[in-house]
């Protein structure tokens, strides 16, 4: 049987079906494989990070060197990219290595990773390259970067002046944990981090990809249940017909897969140019294991073995129920209740927040993913449904046959756009999230003009009172673009905890934009950055103090406004960091969020790559389905086209039976993917759903637009398979 399995798979009727079969799967094959190369990549980035936690000592393992080193990393900025600078200091010539390097910098030396040094090079050296003492030693490997972009820069300076930097501590061996995996590392993606990232793209790539890989292998079901049938009318045995499906389904599996692997390819390339995590893939991170390689060359080939088996089902059970076209049971209601099953676990948990990342990783993906299979399982009654609409209220005869169409067999329609409702949920549910949350993060971050370097308590060392007013550099007034320089002073009040910073209100009404004092008021309290709540000017408390007695408060911070030009922006800070080496870095209100704006970056990528993505797997199994079905029907049509009916006819009837399901399905995962955005956010950020923007509406209609082409595009295949000479023939 398996010698005949063969023969009809290869013979000159299976080959077109193996050749449709097969090059759907290689296309899904070749995405899963990018998921999976992608998954290893955020792994792989991420534990070149270990490195710069070796402040962390508790995370430190392996053999201690000879001459320990100081070791102070902190974080800069440039044109709003981070910079990861890590200030060293050896003690020996036997100090402890990082990756990427041949020894540890000395006094007056540094090394860079390649991109910063382009761009130390392409930059004047007021705006960057001077905050950089000494000259360069090398470039920092690749085995040390967790992408070509980094920016990442170690600086050798003198023993004393590591030391007074914040956060210095003193090392004797390089981490080599992967920050998902070390407690206490604070470079690097976390653990729970890493796996709700991961999480996330699983739920969102993985599941439509793995159903359009098995729409692929169920290409011509219908065909081959009729020709199984006739083969058991004529004496085959239940096995033998089951054995002949196994194998025609794994081979064309099989070739598609091996064919998937060359397909890989080209979307491994296009993977290392897209800023994943924030930073672009090394080329080299893009890998497969032995076992991932394993498990797509069998799993696929088997999982259509499987699905074959199961969709003989009805021939095992009754030939002639297939041989003269029994209408299969039609779908009942309680398919929605997986649905609302999910919603429901989603609702649980509003006001009722898991307290652990973990708990929340497992509450809300479990949600989303039962919601993505209620979707599935209800979407063939929502087809029946909008089939019994579509014929009791056409007043043609193409709305007739197709809403009849539809009845017979909702499944099978359903089938052919289960991969754009799916692509519709994912991106309602990306595009709810992170829009509301960039609007409650508002203007808050918006400003870049205004550089503030505050002298936070635990970064002064014992005895300093803060900024020094003597210390600030006169030449910052004289940078072209800065508009102001403006102190602000300690409030000392111990018995009142609140705003930390004092400002004459003859400076705040010069300032403008920045709020205004009460009336009669001498001096105001503010935030160190001048920073207003929500970004909104206001009204600040009054301060128990006179403008007078300012001049012996100790100095907080140094706000320094521009123009918000990069030149004037950068050559502040550099002057800045060069008057206060051993504080902080300077930032504007736009860095000062950078954490979260990173993360609203980093999830908005994913959001962009997921939606691009499910929007393509849902094309191409939307255009396999399409076509398979008009294989499986060219017979009826046929017939249809010998008694009368005109072929622009069937072609409505076409375009009905999958728009009908199309538009029905949109609607319901549209909505389904807006209640599980606003669910999720009031669970979680107690916020509720911001109306989407219009690239939303813009995107969801270029997909339905798209997915009607594709449907259009199958219209000329329809005038060659309905001929009289099929009719006869079949």
């Amino acid at each position: 049987m398996i010698r005949l399995g063969l023969r009809m798979a290869f013979g000159r009727d299976g080959l077109g079906r193996l050749a449709l079969i097969g090059g759907a799967v290689a296309i899904g094959v070749a995405m899963l494989l990018g998921v999976l190369a992608g998954v290893n990549a955020v792994q792989a980035q991420n534990l070149r990070y270990s490195w710069l936690n070796s402040g962390v000592t508790s995370a430190a393992t392996g053999p201690a060197a000879q001459d320990p080193a100081w070791w102070a990393p902190r974080q800069d900025y440039f044109h709003g990219r981070s910079i990861i600078r890590i200030d060293v200091a050896p003690t020996g010539p036997s100090g402890p290595v990082p990756p990427g390097m041949p020894a540890l910098p000395g006094a007056g030396s540094y090394y860079a990773s390649p991109a910063l040094m382009r761009l130390i090079g392409a930059t004047p050296a007021a705006e960057l390259g001077a905050r950089f003492p000494g000259a360069p030693a090398g470039v920092i490997g690749e085995d040390a970067l967790p992408g070509p972009d980094a920016l990442v820069i170690v600086v050798g300076l003198p023993v004393a002046e590591v030391k007074a930097r914040d956060g210095a501590v003193r090392i004797d061996r390089i981490v080599a944990v992967s920050p998902s995996e070390c407690d206490g590392c604070y470079i690097g993606i976390g653990g729970e981090a890493l796996t709700l990232t991961l999480g996330v793209v699983g739920v969102a790539l993985l599941f439509p990809m793995l159903m359009f890989v098995g729409t692929a292998t169920r290409l011509a079901a219908a065909r081959r249940e009729q020709r199984f049938a006739a083969m058991r009318l004529l004496g085959a045995t239940p096995r033998q017909v089951s054995t002949l499906a196994t194998v025609e389904s794994a081979v064309a599996a099989a070739l598609g897969a091996v064919v998937g692997f060359g397909l890989y390819l080209p979307v491994r390339w296009g993977l290392a140019h897209i800023p994943f995590t924030g930073e672009r893939f090394h080329p080299s991170h893009l890998t497969l294991t032995w076992p991932q390689i394993a498990a797509v060359l069998i799993g696929v080939p088997l999982g259509a073995a499987v699905a074959a088996r199961l969709a003989l089902r009805r021939v095992r059970i009754s030939p002639l129920g297939v041989t003269r076209r029994v209408t299969p049971r039609p779908p009942r209601a309680w398919r929605l209740v997986p649905l609302a099953a999910g919603l429901a676990e989603l609702a649980w948990f509003v006001g009722r927040r898991p307290s652990t990342s973990h708990g929340q990783l497992t509450a809300y993906l479990s949600g989303i993913l039962m919601v993505m299979v209620g979707l599935i399982i209800a979407g063939p009654y929502l087809t029946l449904l909008g089939s019994r609409a579509l014929a009791r209220w056409s007043r043609h005869p193409a709305g007739l046959i197709a809403g009849r169409r539809l009845a017979d067999d909702p499944r099978a329609g359903f089938r052919a756009v289960s991969g754009l409702m799916l692509a519709l949920f994912v991106t309602s549910v990306a595009t709810g999230v992170i829009g509301t949350m960039v609007s409650a993060q508002g203007d808050r971050s918006a400003s870049a003009a205004k550089l503030a370097m505050t002298a936070f308590p635990e970064d002064l060392a014992p005895g300093e009172k803060g900024l020094s007013t003597a210390a600030i550099p006169a030449s910052l007034s004289t940078i072209p673009g800065v508009r102001a320089v403006q102190v602000v002073h300690y409030f000392d009040d111990r018995g009142d905890p609140g705003l930390p910073g004092l400002i004459p209100c003859a400076d705040l009404a010069a300032l403008r934009d920045y709020g205004s004092c009460p009336p009669g008021a001498e001096v105001a309290r503010v935030f160190s950055d001048l920073a207003a709540p929500d970004g909104i000017p206001t009204h600040w408390e009054a301060a128990p103090v006179s403008a007078a007695s300012l001049e012996q408060a100790p100095v907080l911070s140094l706000v320094v406004l521009t123009d918000g030009s990069p030149a004037a922006v950068e050559t502040s800070r550099t002057v800045m960091e060069s008057a206060f080496p051993a504080l902080r870095p300077p930032l504007t209100d736009r860095e000062w969020n950078s954490d979260f704006a990173r993360t609203l970056v980093q999830f908005q990528r994913l959001a962009d790559i997921v939606v691009v993505t499910s929007l393509v797997i849902a094309g191409c199994a939307l255009a396999v389905a399409v076509t398979g079905g008009l294989n499986e029907r060219k017979r009826p049509f046929s017939l249809l086209r010998l008694t009368g009916v005109r072929l622009a006819e069937l072609r409505r009837v076409v375009t009905l039976e999958s728009a009908v399901p199309l538009l029905a399905v949109s609607v319901v995962a549209i909505a389904a993917g807006f209640l599980s955005a606003h669910l999720f956010l009031r669970s979680q950020l107690q916020d509720n759903l911001v109306a989407p923007s219009a690239s939303y509406y813009a995107l969801v209609a270029l997909g339905l637009a798209v997915s009607l082409a594709l449907i259009a595009s199958t219209m000329p295949l329809l005038g060659r398979i309905t001929g009289p000479g099929t009719a006869r023939n079949e």
